[in-house]
């Protein structure tokens, strides 16, 4: 009752209700999308991207933007193409391309931020646009409000062309055979990616984004087989854990990030044993 009241009182502020409702909506996306990046292999394209987003947000805080998103944005969805046109050189396959991109990204922004330093704590810069801080908690209303419609731009892109993704997440070489523009759709799941790892970044951080797309994919491939159930019980997990990991967040001032992670770790290990028990749900 304690732990309730407590709740109770911290919903009368705005920012809590803020950071729940992004919260609820990054985790939605990401859980869309990321049964296909784990089933075409490609589960750390997060991760790469997460590292260009850190770089961006270094040459944001040097050029001084009060809103980053400008340049944040606009640089990972350029990445995200430039990560999948690499990736399908046959020189640089698509582990090579993201390992690239992500280590040569992270170490540019880290050298940028020494070089020009705008901040007497570099260190806590660094580690809170890694690993997530409090800037869940002190949303505003405008990006509360911008959060809101890139999400349902996704959530929208999703469903409008969900038929299309299914079929290149299974079977490119076949899609591309009866005529599908498969580079057109792997674009727009590059892009829908980009969009979901800056809005991502406020909330775990870059170092933890793949967490946020990758465990609740598999903790559904641990108990249903179908793409259909497996999509749909993954973004299920993934809003439940990232309510769960706010709320205890909140009560008990762990951070955020590293708090929702851990939820989903919990969340995992009980679905790989409730599949094992049940046998796995085939639907």
């Amino acid at each position: 009752m304690e732990l309730l009241e407590k709740l109770s009182f911290y919903f009368t502020y705005p920012f809590v209700r803020y950071a729940l409702i992004v919260g609820v909506l990054i985790s939605l996306c990401s859980s869309l999308l990321g049964v296909t990046l784990v089933l075409k292999r490609f589960s750390f394209i997060g991760d790469g991207l997460s590292h260009v987003a850190f770089g961006a947000m270094a040459i944001a805080a040097v050029v001084g933007l009060t809103n980053d998103m400008l340049i944040v944005l606009p640089i990972t969805i350029v990445c995200a193409v430039l990560l999948l046109r690499t990736g399908q050189n046959t020189k640089i396959k698509g582990d090579a391309a993201v390992a690239m991109i992500s280590v040569g990204a992270l170490a540019i922004g880290y050298l940028i931020m020494n070089i020009f330093s705008t901040s007497s704590n570099l260190s806590g810069d660094v580690c809170t646009t890694l690993f997530g801080s409090t800037s869940i908690l002190t949303l505003t209303k405008t990006e509360v409000w911008l959060c809101i419609v890139l999400s349902l731009i996704v959530v929208a892109a999703f469903f409008f062309f969900y038929n299309k993704i299914f079929c290149v997440t299974f079977d490119e070489s076949f899609s591309k055979a009866t005529g599908t523009k498969t580079e057109i759709y792997n674009l727009i799941i590059a892009v829908i990616i980009a969009v979901i790892i800056v809005l991502a970044m406020n909330l775990v951080g870059s170092l933890l984004i793949s967490a946020l797309v990758i465990f609740p994919a598999l903790s559904a491939m641990r108990m249903f087989k179908s793409f259909k159930s497996v999509t749909v019980c993954s973004a299920v997990l993934s809003v439940f854990c990232s309510s769960l990991g706010i709320l205890v967040s909140v009560l008990f001032g762990t951070p955020v990030g590293s708090t929702i992670v851990a939820v989903d770790i919990v969340a995992f290990i009980c679905s790989t044993v409730i599949g094992k028990i049940a046998g796995g749900v085939r639907k």
